[in-house]
């Protein structure tokens, strides 16, 4: 039996003729192991299976048509003489080893594209990272750029109640200097001595009492309220003076001009009343006010 060829080597191993006669041709018939590493390497080709156009010939081992036969015919035959003729076990012997050579080319195959792929997960891995670092690069300027804003604002918010603090209280020292000083340094009157109680309906009814302090308390929108002693003869604009100086400032750093209103009988005064004395008013020896917010002008 005659030594098989590497064409029939190829195909005896599982791969199609038109395949192996391609590779013995594009590898320049330089053995199976070119053969096969071609085979291999280009398995998953879109083209691996289309036809050479150049005739194959003896480069591929097939053997040669009639035609070729006629020029060689006395070195074909004496090639075809000194072949050596193998056994049926020299032939499952060889066959053994070039399935070895292909498993063992397929193992290295294998390594090979499991190593490409460990290097593209890290390129991808490395991407990763980098996009990961640019974002977080692009969080953080945008969180700067936030707080920049933010304390920007800050800033001009401040400066803004600085300058509505300082217009109160420029308009307190004008109302302050307008009706003589302050008027929250007034001591409490001291208790007034109860009067003499009649024994009797025939008995006269007391004096009327002139007084000159009254007590005035104060009351707030925001349910607290002021209680203070004025004297009888000062106007009702120091009572809301002393109600603009301590009521606190409200939110959003404005302060509104207040009315103020008598409780019982219910009377909102005028700004013709601001210029009248508390006793003229009827608010002595004690009264009771309420500050509403007046609506400007």
């Amino acid at each position: 039996m005659a030594e098989l060829t590497a064409l029939e080597s190829l195909i005896e191993m599982g791969f199609p003729r038109g395949r192996a006669e391609k590779a013995l041709a594009l590898t320049g018939n330089q053995g199976i192991e070119a053969a096969m590493d071609w085979l291999m390497e280009h398995e998953d080709d879109p083209d691996v299976d289309e036809p050479l156009e150049t005739p194959l010939g003896h480069i591929l081992g097939r053997e040669p048509t009639s035609s070729e036969q006629g020029g060689l015919e006395g070195s074909g035959s004496a090639a075809g003489e000194g072949k050596p003729v193998l056994s049926e076990e020299e032939r499952q012997e060889q066959t053994k080893r070039m399935l070895e050579l292909v498993a063992q080319k397929q193992r290295e195959r294998e390594e090979r594209e499991e190593r490409e792929a460990l290097e593209r997960e890290r390129q991808r891995r490395r991407q990763g990272q980098e996009l990961s670092a640019a974002r977080q690069r692009l969080q953080e300027d945008e969180m700067r750029r936030a707080a920049e804003e933010r304390r920007k604002e800050k800033a001009e918010e401040l400066a803004a109640r600085q300058r509505v603090r300082e217009k109160i209280e420029r308009d307190k020292a004008e109302r302050a200097k307008k009706y003589g000083g302050s008027v929250g340094s007034q001591p409490p009157p001291p208790a007034p001595e109860p009067g003499p109680v009649p024994s009797s309906p025939s008995q006269e009814p007391p004096t009327k009492r002139e007084y000159d302090q009254c007590r005035i308390q104060v009351r707030l929108p925001d349910g607290t309220s002021l209680t203070q002693t004025f004297r009888a003869r000062e106007q009702l604009a120091a009572v809301r003076l002393y109600v603009e100086l301590h009521r606190g400032e409200e939110p959003g750093g404005g302060q509104d001009p207040v009315q103020l209103l008598s409780g019982f009988p219910r009377r909102a005064f005028s700004e013709a009343d601001m210029e009248r004395p508390l006793q003229e008013l009827g608010l002595v020896p004690s009264a009771v006010l309420i500050v509403a917010k007046k609506c400007p002008s």
